[in-house]
């Protein structure tokens, strides 16, 4: 959304010969508070044939592009070159840029000349409550772009000021990767060129009024080990299924007719290890899946096993609902476990609760620093006695 207290100006051409000239949409940059980065930063068409390339980069000394040195707009971290008409550019030119601090050269490429790639048919769905994979939109998706490989970006806040992907990859600065708002779904994206697996992330939100947090990624599919609250780009799982067997074999299971037998179980506290330690996930099944055998089980149903920021609890406060918890071991060690049991003919039940969540600052409260994913009257969107937040099912996104 726009700031209604600010002029949104548009950018001035450049003086030729003379340094660029500074506008209010760069100043805006600068302090963090522009709602569309788009309108001043990448590849822009110019009136009169020219093209101008502009760029955000306070961690630069020096930017080129296309062969040619861009010069600073003076008192702002932006750089910008002015190519004369029919100039070659690559729809997406590589920058190479100087690092202020060791003064060694890197390159790069801007994440500002890449089209919207979530689908108005995705929006439209999230918007009415009826898209159920919005797990494969929202949150950190790999993609190649034009051949160009990255990492997708996409978050809902809405009526924010301002949203930026923030990690180490920007040295966790706001001002940096600022993303592109889709109008009235109130979702935010950005695609970052080169950025992989394994890249630790967060959401930097300016709320409506100025409140800014740092938020942990609703839709993240892995997070750090706590005490961490960092989410965590996910690459393709590199684990092969061998249950096939057992999936067959439960499309055809009689349930009214064949017995069942569930044991129910905490992963974090079945057994532990003397020093306190939890069982990762490959040491639980090595333990667990012969003893449930050998009692006649034909199910386990797991607490809850999304993260969640208390070790004393049965995980029932989750923060990560996407996120296997980090510790028991990764995405695919609970995907080996879940095979495991499966080969040795135990089904397996996982237990969530819709109801509440924590309070954690870093996580789903208050996201925008205003209510989002529960109601705003604390009498409806608070568990006195719990002291967790209830989630606001009459909005269509959280639902």
């Amino acid at each position: 959304m726009r700031d209604s207290q600010t002029v949104n100006v548009p950018p001035k051409s450049p003086v030729a010969g003379g340094p660029p000239a500074i506008s209010a949409p760069i100043m805006r940059l600068q302090t963090g508070t522009h709602h569309d980065p788009f309108e001043v930063l990448g590849v822009h068409a110019q009136a009169d044939g020219t093209t101008v390339v502009r760029v955000f980069m306070p961690q630069a000394e020096a930017v080129e592009v296309a062969g040619g040195r861009m010069a600073r707009v003076a008192g702002t971290d932006c750089f910008e070159r002015v190519l004369a008409a029919g100039s070659a550019l690559d729809a997406h030119p590589v920058l190479k840029w100087q690092d202020k601090r060791a003064g060694d050269w890197h390159q790069d490429r801007s994440p500002y000349t890449f089209a919207a790639q979530i689908g108005e048919v995705d929006l439209h769905l999230f918007g009415e409550g009826r898209h159920f994979q919005i797990w494969n939109v929202l949150g950190a998706q790999l993609r190649t772009i034009d051949g160009i490989a990255g990492c997708l970006f996409s978050v809902w806040a809405p009526a924010a000021q301002r949203v930026s992907v923030v990690g180490d990859f920007n040295d966790w600065d706001g001002r940096r990767h600022p993303m592109r708002c889709r109008g009235g779904s109130g979702v935010w994206e950005l695609f970052v060129p080169g950025l992989g697996a394994g890249a630790a992330y967060k959401f930097e939100i300016l709320g409506s009024h100025g409140q800014l947090a740092k938020k942990t990624d609703p839709y993240a599919r892995q997070m750090f080990l706590r005490p961490e609250t960092t989410s965590r780009v996910v690459g393709a799982s590199a684990h092969a299924w061998g249950d096939g067997n057992w999936l067959a074999a439960r499309a055809h299971f009689d349930w009214q007719h064949c017995p069942v037998s569930i044991y129910e179980l905490h992963a974090g506290s079945w057994r532990r290890h003397d020093d306190g330690s939890f069982y990762r996930w490959d040491e639980l099944a090595a333990e667990l899946i012969p003893y449930v055998r050998d009692l006649g089980y034909t199910h386990i149903e797991l607490l809850p096993v999304a993260e969640h920021p208390l070790d004393a609890s049965w995980g029932y406060q989750i923060s990560g609902y996407y996120a296997p918890t980090a510790r028991f071991g990764s995405p695919d060690d609970f995907r080996a476990f879940v095979d495991a049991c499966h080969q040795a003919g135990i089904g397996v039940l996982l237990d969530w609760v819709p109801a509440h969540f924590p309070k954690d600052d870093w996580a789903l409260a208050r996201f925008t620093g205003e209510a989002v994913y529960e109601h705003e009257d604390p009498r409806r969107g608070e568990h006195q006695d719990w002291g967790t937040l209830i989630f606001n099912y009459g909005r269509n996104e959280i639902r």
